[in-house]
């Protein structure tokens, strides 16, 4: 059995595992890189492999750096199935088609004003490649066993984080690999907390704050100070904001500050057709998240919805204070762009960073106060507040890592570390060391490592059980 890293190693971005087993070969994610350009220009090497050799794919959730480079291995031939959960596939929908147009578009705007080294620029992929992709979703319940084959079987389990995200857990044999994907925080407002798998022979686990704590702060206290000085001197709050998962949180805290009167009545645009889409989809995926009926109404009157490019437009012609959510959440696309080259310029305004900001994106420029950013070819100075809202996070710290991690019930033979920055992922991989004593490494990109199937348990691993019932489909 051989597992390759071919993404999301020593990186917080583009997340795809290769696992050959069992004579099949399952790749567990199939995310897009980003941030800095040598990261970008991955997204367009060619595949280590022909996709057609491809036997399946498991996604552990929607975000584009784990599902977005789907449309690129469908266009190159993959034909066979993408495995996830319900919540997971009806997000794909929303988001593998806004990330296609977003494509398009900025290839298309390169090209009308000349800004691209490329002529023509081209997107990635285009809307064809992603409706390609989309017809090859066949979604899975959690905790139901699905097989790949005489002795290769699967079950999803709840990871948190947003709607539908799962940890995977691949049974091969007796011999049992899990994968957290990216892992929620216990006590998320609106997500239920994690599960942990009951034990695996292998893991992967994610580090994107294996070098830090969340602050011990109230989210809704920092967003009313944020608002309060802003609006004190007639300025707007722009927000890039992922939208699936942070924009429904940012709501949430914005309807509940207005409804006990810490905040100022002013309007609040969400200004992404994503977010509002994915809004709408909380109301299908009922059992996966903590909201009522009642605060999913809130949820709906929080803001003004703009669908359409002019009503996006529509809001520069308004006047201060108010608020804009807009994606994308590092500010490397989408409408945030235009009102962050509108806005950022003016020293009444604040810029809220709400989320974690790769490096080499403009979010992270942000964060860092560049005194100007790089927006559609032309540089913008940056004179407006930068304020980063700490305590919104939808990942778990190192602490609520290592909590889940000791709710297995053995150690792993061993132990993986990924989906981190180089200082995050080896401060995880010490402190796993260290405190469960567990055997563990961190990959680097492009690694192959042989996993021993000497495992052998006296009764078969529960993914297993039952599995021959559910096969691929034709």
């Amino acid at each position: 059995m051989k597992l390759t890293f071919l993404g999301a190693a020593q990186t917080v971005t583009g997340s795809r595992y290769l696992l050959e087993a069992q004579g099949k070969r399952v790749l567990i994610d199939c995310g897009l890189f980003q941030g800095t350009k040598n990261l970008r220009l991955r997204n367009w090497a060619p595949l280590p492999f022909p996709a057609d050799t491809l036997d399946a794919v498991i996604l552990t959730h929607a975000h584009i750096d784990h599902c977005g480079y789907l449309p690129v291995l469908a266009r190159n031939g993959y034909r066979g199935p993408v495995y996830c959960t319900p919540g997971t596939a009806d997000l794909c929908d929303v988001m593998l088609r806004d990330s296609a147009r977003l494509q398009e578009e900025d290839a298309a705007f390169a090209n009308r004003h000349g800004y691209s080294k490329h002529h023509p620029a081209l997107p990635l992929y285009t809307l064809e490649d992603a409706e390609a992709a989309l017809r090859l979703i066949g979604p899975r319940e959690f905790d139901a066993p699905v097989s790949l084959g005489e002795h290769l079987s699967f079950r999803l389990l709840p990871a948190g984080h947003i709607l539908g995200a799962a940890t995977v857990v691949l049974c091969s044999g007796h011999t049992v690999l899990a994968f957290s994907g990216d892992l929620g925080r216990p006590e998320d407002p609106i997500m239920r907390a994690p599960a942990s798998p009951a034990h695996a022979d292998y893991l992967v686990v994610e580090s994107t704050y294996g070098d830090r704590l969340h602050a011990a702060l109230n989210p809704e206290d920092e967003l009313a100070e944020v608002f309060a000085r802003t609006f004190a001197r007639g300025g707007i709050v722009v927000m890039p904001c992922f939208a699936v998962g942070r924009a429904q949180e940012v709501l949430y805290h914005i309807a509940h500050l207005k409804e006990t009167g810490r905040m100022a009545n002013v309007p609040v645009y969400l200004d992404s057709p994503m977010a509002i889409s994915v809004t709408d989809l909380y109301r299908r995926h009922m059992r996966e998240h903590r909201l009522t009926v009642s605060q999913l109404h809130a949820l709906d009157h929080a803001a003004f919805m703009t669908r359409t490019v002019d009503d996006s437009k529509a809001i520069a012609s308004r006047n201060g204070p108010m608020v804009i959510i807009a994606g994308s959440g590092m500010a490397t696309g989408g409408r945030v762009l235009h009102h962050l080259s509108l806005y950022a310029p003016d020293p009444r305004n604040t810029i809220a960073l709400v989320g974690y900001q790769a490096p080499g994106t403009r979010g992270a420029a942000l964060e860092a106060h560049a005194p100007a950013i790089k927006l559609h070819g032309d540089y913008v100075r940056v004179r407006a507040e930068v304020a980063s809202i700490s305590s919104l996070s939808a990942h778990s710290d190192y602490r609520e890592t290592l909590r889940w991690l000791a709710g297995m019930t053995c150690a792993p033979v061993r132990t993986f570390v990924t989906h981190g920055e180089p200082a995050a992922a080896d401060a995880l991989r010490r402190r796993i060391e260290e405190t469960l004593h567990w055997d563990c490494s961190v990959p680097e990109q492009g690694q192959s490592v042989e996993l021993p199937e000497e495992t052998v348990r006296a009764v078969p691993c529960p993914p297993c059980e039952g599995a021959g019932a559910q096969g691929i489909p034709a």
